[in-house]
């Protein structure tokens, strides 16, 4: 039920801003960047491998296609690192231990770095963004399976273990206060691996490319000196487009209710509000443009928990973030400079 979106404060804005992901690349401002006549004579090399069960792909620009063909498998790598740390799925994943056991020792500094994250994001939305919302997750499944809704009191009791200040963070142990608690890091994990896999192209020398791990990053332009090009998908007409979006060097992600959901008429899906436990009723879909794609992943996850109309605030306040908010009538807003090109 997953469609592609990609078609053809206490500790205050500057810590969240300044938290870098590790080993990040930056893209340079499009001044200092240039396009150059070089473009012309590069070769497009294109890669995919699976990771967070989708099929991630990454174009690469480069006047050696065998240097492009490894620096894509070096990020697909990265990709695949992240993936098999933070799923809840695979059976090694750091995430599916602590959800077990409640506690995991010697956490990996990925992990580390993207819980802490994500503490300061709750922080930053009031509670909006919580990766603890996970037991809220099974109970909605187990009765979509069933044809039905879950119980009141079913949603109240797994409410109830959902509180991303019950997560205790070191770096000898990570470990949940309250028997039961579990946490997804499904809204960031993506986007984090964008970063990384990034930073892994570059490090090989690549200045162009564009990477999909079901969030987007992109360094450089495409051939012939262009931008790269989003298609967001529209969320009540399949296969449309909603806008079409530049690539400016900041990173693009996707939230909706029509992922995964668990009733026909979207009104519960797979994005759950920590305050009442059931999805937020206001808008269908959320992209946000930021300068790193775990906060773009990240505040798309939340707007859709906190309405249009806070999270236009919020992102006025952040430096380089625009979003563009769909609401349930398909009626679209967006902030003054989200990057949308002529249709």
């Amino acid at each position: 039920m997953r469609r592609r979106t990609f078609l053809s404060a206490s500790l205050g804005l500057g810590a969240l801003l300044g938290l870098a992901p590790l080993g990040a690349y930056r893209q340079p401002s499009p001044r200092a960047r240039g396009a150059g006549p070089a473009l012309a004579e590069m070769t497009l090399v294109s890669g995919s491998g699976l990771a967070f069960g989708t099929t991630v792909t990454i174009k690469v620009l480069h006047d050696d296609a065998w240097a492009a063909e490894a620096a894509i498998e070096d990020a697909l790598r990265q990709v695949r690192k992240i993936d098999s740390l933070m799923s809840l799925h695979q059976e090694q994943s750091q995430v599916v231990a602590l959800n077990r056991r409640a506690i995991v020792t010697a956490p990996d500094q990925h992990l580390l770095y993207v819980l802490g994250f994500s503490q300061q994001l709750s922080r930053l939305t009031a509670g909006a963004f919580d990766i603890t919302v996970q037991p809220l997750w099974p109970v909605f499944r187990l009765a979509c399976d069933r044809g039905a809704l879950p119980e009141r009191e079913q949603i109240a009791a797994a409410k109830n273990l959902v509180n991303w200040q019950r997560l205790e963070l070191g770096r000898r142990q990570v470990r949940l206060q309250k028997a039961g608690m579990a946490i997804t890091l499904n809204g960031v994990a993506q986007g984090y691996a964008v970063d990384v896999a990034l930073a892994a192209l570059h490090k090989h020398g690549v200045r162009h490319a564009l990477l999909d791990t079901g969030e987007f990053g992109s360094m450089g332009r495409k051939t012939g000196g262009q931008p790269w090009m989003l298609g967001i998908a529209h969320p009540r007409r399949h296969e449309a487009v909603a806008a079409r979006v530049v690539m400016d060097g900041r990173k693009v992600a996707t939230s909706g209710d029509y992922a995964t959901f668990f009733s026909p008429d979207f009104v519960h899906h797979h994005i759950f509000d920590p305050a009442t436990g059931d999805s937020p009723s206001e808008l269908a879909s959320v992209t946000v443009v930021a300068p790193t794609g775990i906060l773009a992943d990240g505040l798309s996850t939340a707007f859709m928990v906190m309405g249009a109309d806070r999270s236009l605030a919020l992102a006025a306040r952040l430096p380089g973030v625009d979003a563009m908010l769909i609401d349930k009538n398909g009626a679209i807003r967006s902030t003054a400079h989200f990057p949308t090109a002529p249709t």
